[in-house]
């Protein structure tokens, strides 16, 4: 045993020795693979690609510890805490860390717009809107663009990302769902910065507001949910102002003031990923316990277990349409020169007054988005369904009642989707997907909600009830879904 003993030890060490050498081997030959394909794809995407997203992180979070207003921040911490400037610049610093991101031109190109193209496809049949025509490209060079989106569904990131990627890597504020191994280095790498919900410490705040105003005044292409969560019943959320107050604040400057742009962007799917899980949150208003974590994750499991089996057996069906709606660039200057007009420069008033005013440019922006939100099949027949008010519903009404809505929608000058395909076959494409979803039952004369399914039915038909005229008041009233309690930031 202990003659063997040293040439064990040897051929352990060897062992050990050869697998790092082939490590450090490979190390270098990924790096420079790696370097080659960002400098190809840098040579292919860089007009699209705002250049500070290259700025070192290090350069940049050190730039954030000496900013004037953060140093001031730090001194009044210390001062109501009592616990020293050192450990609040600490915080400081931590916070900054956890903001910050990496932005990584390979992973964005190479690996997450593959990812994304596969799981839309897989998932959806993609349709992108854009009503810019050609507008962006009559804006100054030096732009700054940043889109409102209404928030219907996680995959929202991924749907956005996928729809502008020809055109802009987009920078996203994202919540602390993402902060979970490995999420939060994947969304670091494609630029994202995180942002802490319902935390009101404001020496946070100072560091998150200085970060977002320094990436705006350097031209970085944001994109921001107003709304700040997914919508619980369907419908829009009130618009937050936190983040559009940040970047309002780079205002200061007039020649940084005149080239803001906001332009709104519309979502809606026929299928949200997580609606049954997002109409279970509304249910705690209405006196039943809130899912506990367990709970969700069992139901995600079972998802992705039952949908792979589905693949697997060939019997995988995609869930309809997913589309998006890239509204016409909206100027800041105006906005501001009509303040100046009336006597009330945002700057020099109270906090209250200043946040009443971005609140009306907030709810405008949310206006705009409602008035080009997409109406894909399954809503369009849900906003239907519910507008009858019927308990069983024959499919010569609802084939009366959805082209009624269609043309009235058309005339309006509403986005729907597939607007020369047959009423009757876009009736049986909807409802082939909620019969899948077991929201409703079938015969040959018609259709029948069940119990189970009002939430759902109504969960779609409020995506698009603002857009249905005389017509919203009855679909609002049938089968109303509690009120979700908004907490603001």
């Amino acid at each position: 045993m202990s003659t063997n003993a040293p040439w064990f030890a040897g051929g352990v060490l060897i062992t050990v020795v050869a697998l790092g050498v082939i490590a450090a081997f490979v190390g270098r030959w990924w790096q420079r693979w790696a370097n080659r394909e960002a400098l190809r794809m840098h040579r292919r995407f860089g007009e699209r690609i705002d250049r500070f997203k290259f700025a070192d992180r290090g350069a940049i979070i050190a730039n954030l510890m000496q900013d004037p207003g953060v140093v001031s921040a730090v001194q009044a911490h210390a001062a109501e805490f009592g616990d020293g400037e050192d450990a609040a610049r600490a915080r400081v610093l931590e916070y900054a860390r956890e903001i910050v991101p990496k932005f990584n031109l390979f992973l964005y190109y190479h690996v997450g717009l593959a990812i994304a193209d596969a799981l839309l496809k897989l998932l959806f049949r993609v349709e992108v809107i854009d009503k810019r025509v050609g507008a962006l490209a009559t804006l100054p060079r030096d732009s700054v663009v940043i889109y409102l989106m209404n928030h219907r569904s996680n995959a929202d990131y991924v749907l956005a990302g996928h729809a502008l990627a020809g055109q802009v890597a987009i920078s996203y504020a994202v919540g602390e769902w993402a902060r979970v191994f490995p999420l939060e280095y994947l969304f670091k790498a494609f630029g994202a910065y995180f942002v802490r919900r319902r935390f009101r410490e404001p020496l946070y705040h100072t560091v998150l507001e200085r970060y977002v105003q320094l990436i705006t005044r350097n031209g970085v292409t944001q994109g921001i949910f107003p709304e700040g969560g997914l919508s619980r019943d369907g419908r829009f959320r009130p618009a937050k102002i936190g983040l559009l107050d940040y970047i309002i604040g780079v205002a200061r400057e007039p020649a940084v003031a005149d080239r803001v742009y906001i332009v709104p962007v519309a979502i809606n799917y026929d299928r949200v990923l997580e609606d049954r899980s997002l109409l279970r949150e509304l249910r705690p208003e209405a006196g039943h316990r809130p899912p506990g974590k367990l709970t969700q994750l069992s139901v995600v499991l079972w998802y992705l277990a039952w949908n792979t089996f589905r693949i697997v057996s060939r019997s995988w069906k995609r869930h309809g349409d997913a589309v998006l709606v890239i509204g016409e660039p909206v100027p800041l200057s105006p906005w501001f020169r009509s303040l100046e007009e009336r006597g009330r420069n945002l700057f020099t008033l109270t906090r209250e007054e200043r946040l009443g005013e971005v609140q009306v440019l907030a709810d405008d922006a949310m206006r705009r988005i409602g008035e080009i939100i997409p109406i894909p099949a399954v809503p369009l027949v849900c906003a239907a369904i519910q507008s009858l008010d019927a308990d069983y519903v024959t499919r010569e009404r609802l084939l009366e009642r959805v082209d009624h809505l269609r043309e009235s929608l058309a005339n309006d000058g509403r986005e729907i989707v597939a607007p020369e395909e047959p009423v009757d076959a876009l009736i049986e494409r909807a409802i082939e997907l909620l019969w899948i979803r077991r929201a409703i039952a079938r015969d040959r004369g018609g259709f029948v909600v069940l119990p189970k399914g009002r939430e759902l039915v109504s969960y779609y038909a409020n995506s698009i009830g603002h857009l249905l005229g005389e017509l919203e008041a009855a679909v609002r009233a049938r089968d109303a879904l509690p009120v979700y309690a908004v907490v603001d930031l």
